[in-house]
């Protein structure tokens, strides 16, 4: 996607940088015309926001005092015009935008109009997303096509600079979200948080192809044995997440197929990694990892595959049948205490911090664990057997 670098290499007539070069990697959703309060009601995140200082509605004060609001509202970037030039910029201002690391802008009143500002860097947007589109399509046809002969790879590789030689896997990034009141700007800000992640996605070291699939985000790339790109995921996924603007919000995690070196089974990756998306919240994964993969499912995927899953399921029932009843009694969570201890080391700080109770009320329910199963927890070998039991159910019927 565009970001304000883009916009300054446009290099347009009249348009200079003057303050918050380091801001230049914000994204810019679209552009907008600043005139009347409250911005909350006309401005998304992202924007690109064009203010004339005229002396009616806007002096530099109430300039000033406009980026101030704008930029915690999300704007990308700031351009300012006086009419006839009439006085510059003030530095208080420029020093401001500097600590904001928010792109600042001046455009001289005789060098070019908003219009033809707003059309350069609306077309600019347009043609970005005409090109995500075309390697969308690029990738939907690889992925799902019914006859993917050596031509239409030779194709793709040529265009995308793709090594198929070499082995690639798919990614499917899968963006969990929490609604508020404003369901407008929750939309706003999901899609804001879209655009962040195809431009983080497109700029990754290794080769990659990337597309939009209904609620999902697809991506293609070089599996190398370091996993120098999965790493990279990992920071992008968990960079982004932490961003105040998502944070709590918007959270995304990445299920992985396996690798495969011949185009005509890319697709069979992208179905691994899809049959794992229901059960990315049920699988072992205590260090909260945002890139998951079929391996994750360890000993796990060997049981379903076995045809003996009847037997399976009676035994983890057989183990299981005093806690869930004493459960299901009495309206408590022994199940999953149990797990939740055992995915924080055994830890009752963190595992009380984690189930949001209070240490001594973990404690009584560990103590009575061990009352109903009539064993001690320190008993690694049969409390990995219960874990594995409870997740074997848990996958079984997600």
């Amino acid at each position: 996607m565009v970001t304000c670098e883009d916009i300054l290499n446009l290099k347009l007539d009249g348009m200079q940088l003057i303050a918050g070069k380091k801001g230049l990697h914000r994204m810019v959703s679209w552009t907008y015309m600043v005139q009347t309060r409250p911005y909350a009601d006309h401005m998304n995140r992202g924007n690109f926001a064009l203010i004339v200082v005229d002396y009616v509605r806007f002096d530099y004060e109430e300039a000033a005092r406009s980026m101030e609001e704008l930029n915690e509202l999300g704007i990308s970037g700031l351009a300012v015009s006086t009419v006839d030039d009439r006085e510059e910029v003030p530095q208080s201002m420029i020093d401001r935008a500097n600590e904001l690391e928010l792109p600042l802008f001046y455009i001289r009143w005789e060098g070019a109009s908003f219009v033809d500002i707003a059309q350069s860097i609306g077309s600019l947007i347009v043609q970005t997303g005409v090109e995500n589109k075309k390697t969308g399509d690029y990738l939907y046809n690889l992925l799902f096509g019914y006859e993917i002969n050596d031509k239409y790879v030779e194709k793709i590789s040529g265009q995308f600079g793709l090594d198929f030689s070499r082995p690639y896997r798919v990614g499917v990034i899968v963006i969990d979200r929490k609604y508020g009141v404003n369901l407008e700007q929750d939309e706003h800000t999901y899609e804001y948080y879209a655009d962040c992640l195809n431009r983080e996605v497109n700029n990754m070291k290794g080769s990659s192809m990337f597309m939009r699939f209904l609620n999902k985000f697809v991506l293609l790339f070089e599996a190398r044995e370091n996993k120098e790109i999965e790493h990279e995921l990992e920071q992008i996924l968990r960079r982004l997440d932490d961003k105040p603007q998502f944070k709590g919000l918007i959270r995304s995690t990445c299920i992985l197929g396996a690798a495969y070196k011949d185009p005509r089974d890319f697709g069979q990756s992208y179905q691994e990694a899809k049959n794992l998306i229901a059960k990315k919240d049920i699988l072992p994964n205590p260090k909260n990892k945002k890139v998951l993969s079929a391996s994750s499912m360890g000993i796990y995927k060997y049981m379903f595959n076995s045809g003996n899953q009847a037997e399976i399921l009676d035994y983890c029932n057989e183990k299981l049948r005093t806690l869930e009843e004493y459960d299901h009694a009495n309206g408590t969570f022994l199940q999953d205490t149990l797990l939740a201890y055992y995915m924080n080391g055994f830890s009752v700080g963190k595992t009380a911090e984690a189930l949001f109770i209070h240490r001594n009320s973990l404690q009584y329910r560990i103590n009575k664990i061990e009352e109903l199963l009539g064993m001690e927890l320190d008993d690694y070998m049969e409390y990995l057997n219960l874990i594995n039991c409870i997740l074997i159910k848990r996958l079984m019927f997600s």
